[in-house]
Order: structure tokens, then sequence, then C-alpha cells
């Protein structure tokens, strides 16, 4: 069966980026002149996801807003002649089916997907982690769901991180099988240094199947007390198996202020409206430092 749903939690605080995150969602702090979770859906639309949902919390409508038509701006817009804004904010909110879900008590990434057991359905479906932007020439969505396809099995998007970070994430036991794939069969969340399996973590993107939400409405609270989505994936390991990619791509963590600075670099760099001038300032701007 292909893959067509996607869901994106987004109901974390964002204590990270206090003060800001308390007067703006973190998914919504701008990379250049879009937000963060903007990039989210257009990772998932151009691997050929049609049907989206973002789990969120209170204080997060201006993320319903962004995907939204605004007949105020469109007034002003095309008393301007500005057609071509126009047609952005209709793309913008045609692009996909895009739903959104309050998850009421935060208890963890694990319980935020539990919570699209009914917008799921009976179908395989991506996880798009609110706080990692990933970019890559291919996306890592696509990445995973060709997996998928070729192997027949859940799916988590990897990458080699330091001995210092293995602990804040995850830990996979991996076996090569193939390119850039390997074989997981065990994984624990935050471990501790005598509990590491390798320096495979997943970062940012998985893809399940749907009886992933019979297990995690049984499992018990995990790491930091909170219903953990790596416990889930652990028993679906454990029993028959996952795939784990070595995904193609530079993972930026929108939830860290430095992630949230060199995400905007890169993508200012490279924007073809302002780049030139940008790195022309970088360079001399450098020289100071």
């Amino acid at each position: 069966m292909s893959v067509k749903k996607a869901v994106i939690p987004a109901a974390g605080l964002g204590t990270r980026m206090l003060p800001i995150s308390r007067a703006v969602p973190k998914e919504m702090l701008p990379i250049v002149d879009r937000p963060t979770i903007s990039y989210l859906v257009d990772e998932a639309v151009a691997s050929g996801i049609t049907d989206i949902l973002i789990i969120t919390n209170r204080d997060k409508d201006m993320m319903e807003d962004y995907f939204d038509i605004s007949p105020e701006y469109e007034q002003k817009l095309r008393a301007s002649g500005k057609t071509a804004e126009i047609d952005a904010m209709y793309e913008c909110a045609q692009k996909a089916n895009i739903y959104f879900m309050r998850q009421k008590v935060t208890r963890g990434l694990g319980h935020a997907v539990g919570c699209a057991k009914a917008f799921v359905g009976n179908e395989p479906f991506a996880v798009l982690y609110g706080d990692d932007i990933i970019f890559s020439e291919t996306p890592v969505c696509r990445q995973l769901m060709d997996a998928y396809e070729k192997y027949g099995r859940s799916v988590c998007g990897v990458k080699a991180v330091s001995d210092e970070l293995i602990t804040k994430y995850s830990s996979l036991k991996t076996e090569p099988i193939g390119d850039n794939c390997y074989f997981v069969d065990d994984m624990i969340e935050k471990p501790k240094k005598e509990q590491i399996m390798s320096n495979f973590s997943i970062l940012g993107r998985v893809l399940l199947t749907p009886d992933v939400f019979d297990i995690i409405e049984n499992l018990e609270p995990g790491a930091g007390g909170e219903i953990q989505l790596t416990d889930a994936m652990k028993k679906i390991a454990n029993t028959r198996g996952m795939t784990a990619v070595d995904f193609e791509g530079t993972r930026f963590d929108m939830g860290s202020k430095l992630g949230f600075l060199t995400a905007n670099v890169v993508q200012g760099a490279k924007n073809p409206e302002l780049g030139e001038d940008f790195c022309a300032f970088l360079r001399e701007f450098v020289k100071t430092i």
C-alpha cells in the first residue's frame, strides 16, 4: 500500500526557545521568510503525501491561519497588482489536505502520534517531527517511502551522532542490508553509556504501519515520564524488525537557538532574491570575528 498520509507532531512547548516561544510557537519561527512548519509540509507533499495531520495544542492557532486564505491580504495584494503573491497564498492553502488536532494533554511524542489513530485508519503513514528540518536533494520522507516499498517494514530515518549526543537521543542496534539501509531489531531512548548499541540515532523522520497504535495505547511512561514513540518502535523492532535509512540530507534542530540560526544562514545564502547580498555580508562579517 502506498503512503499518502503524514502526521506532524507540533504540540511541544518549545522551552529551549524561550522567551520567544511564550508568544510565538517554535513551528512558526521563520527560516528566512517562511515558517518552519511550511518546510515540513512541503517535504511531505514533495514525497507524494496528500493528507497531513498537524498535532497542536493551545495557543498555536496561527499555524492554522498560515495554511488558510486571507481575504484581507488578497484584497490588498490585488489592489497593488501583486498577483504572484496571491497565487502563492492559494498554493500554500491548497497544496494538500491539511488537518489539525489538539493534543489536549502533552504526554510525549508517542502520545501525540497516538492521537492520529482515527486520521490514519488502516494505512501506513509518515511522521515528521516538528523540531527537525532537513534540507536534502531527495525529500527524506521519499527516501523512507522507497525503503518501505523495497523491504516492507516500518522505517526510521537515522544519522550517526557523537558519543555526547547519543545519550540525549536514541541508539539503535543495526546490521547493514545494502546501500544506506540497515536492519534494526532493537533500540533504546536516551541510553546510558553502557546501553549504547551504535551511534545511529533516529532523527526526525519515521514511517510506521497502523498496528503501532495498539502498542502506543499499552505503553507505560518511559524516559522523562512521557509516552515515548521510540519505546513503541522498540517493540516493533524486537518482534519483526525495522529498516533504518541513513538518509541523505542536513538536519537542523529547530527547537534549539543554534539550529534556528544556522538554518537561516544556510537558506539565506541560497535565497534567489537576497542570497548574493547576504553572502557578501557574511564574507565581510567573518573577517571581524
